[in-house]
């Protein structure tokens, strides 16, 4: 999530929060009770007469707890050794919040947030490529956190995206200009995105072998919206149509028919914004909107089931949210 999406952070309605730092005999004994992330976020300091991130990067639990993490890098080393100050290094969370993903130091490394266990990805993924910086790289985690998805921004557009396999090490390599776009529920295929020489936009399926389940040009109502949502069939393709000057509305796009659903009406309010779209394995279509409150401040988030064939969506969750954060994170982002 970048700064301009939100300079706020998710809070907890009605809930007293407090602050933890996790022990090593806590990470050693898995002393932390069995709980999972809600939100992850930077906070905001002034410079001047505009913000930086500062701080440390914090994990807002579905507990209530606060969870500091003074391990994780908060401003990235460009590829020549020098560190930006005026924005954040990456992070990501797995789906299902359990596990965080971060810089400590220079390597990549992952963290189980109930035991608190920090490791480094497996074989040469932790490292970054020569000629890399902390702000040329970006990852996603799996729904269950299991695998990871590392994408390098080389000008030269050389460098495979990596599927690294947290639990065997193993790594695969996926054509370097296509871009992860979406988990399917299950972890085990993904959506990529690429522009071809010919400025138009082909997605493609992978499964987490590397192997090719389906490929197509795209058209331009699918390949210019977002966000999109791979469901577990590794062919459809959910997204939210939006513009300025209409309602929201929902689309579903067949990779393998090449095919694209009439437009329904998203039951969401005036107001809100359309922040992530995913699929559950139990079928579920699941969006998360964030509400602005002017000047660019986020005000709260909300969580909706989604019927995918008449946009009527259902409230599932919502927080409000603090002044002053510099970036936050929801689970699967």
């Amino acid at each position: 999530m970048t700064p301009s999406r939100g300079l706020a952070v998710l809070a907890l309605a009605a809930m007293a929060a407090t602050t933890v730092t996790l022990t090593p005999a806590e990470a050693r004994t898995g002393a932390a009770s069995a709980d999972s992330v809600r939100y992850a976020w930077v906070k905001s300091c002034p410079k001047k007469d505009y913000q930086i991130p500062c701080g440390k990067w914090t994990l807002t639990m579905r507990s209530g707890r606060s969870v500091k993490l003074p391990d994780a890098r908060i401003h990235p080393r460009n590829a020549r050794g020098k560190v930006n100050k005026e924005t954040s290094a990456l992070f990501a969370v797995s789906g299902d919040g359990r596990i965080v993903n971060y810089f400590k130091g220079d390597k990549l490394v992952v963290r189980d947030v109930n035991s608190g266990r920090v490791r480094p990805l497996p074989g040469g993924a932790a490292v970054l490529p020569k000629g890399i910086g902390q702000d040329d790289v970006d990852t996603m985690l799996s729904p269950d956190g299991s695998i990871i998805v590392i994408d390098y921004f080389d000008s030269a557009e050389k460098l495979p995206t990596l599927i690294v396999n947290l639990a065997s090490g193993k790594t695969i390599k996926l054509p370097a200009k296509n871009n992860v776009l979406s988990f399917s529920p299950d972890g085990q295929h993904l959506l990529t995105g690429r522009s071809t020489d010919d400025n138009i936009t082909e997605f493609a399926v992978f499964d987490a072998d590397g192997r090719e389940a389906g490929r197509q040009v795209v058209p331009q109502i699918v390949s210019n919206n977002s966000p999109v949502a791979l469901a577990d069939d590794a062919s459809t393709v959910t997204l939210i149509i939006t513009s300025p000057s209409s309602k929201a509305r929902l689309r579903t796009y067949d990779l393998a028919s090449d095919t694209v659903s009439e437009a329904v009406p998203l039951g969401i309010p005036k107001g809100e914004t359309s922040q992530r779209l995913h699929w559950d394995r139990a079928g579920t279509l699941t969006l998360w909107t964030s509400r602005d409150g002017g000047k660019n401040d986020i005000t709260s988030a909300v969580k909706r089931a989604v019927n995918a064939e008449t946009g009527a969506t259902r409230k599932l969750d919502s927080f409000m949210i603090k002044n002053g954060p510099w970036t936050w994170w929801l689970p699967g982002e």
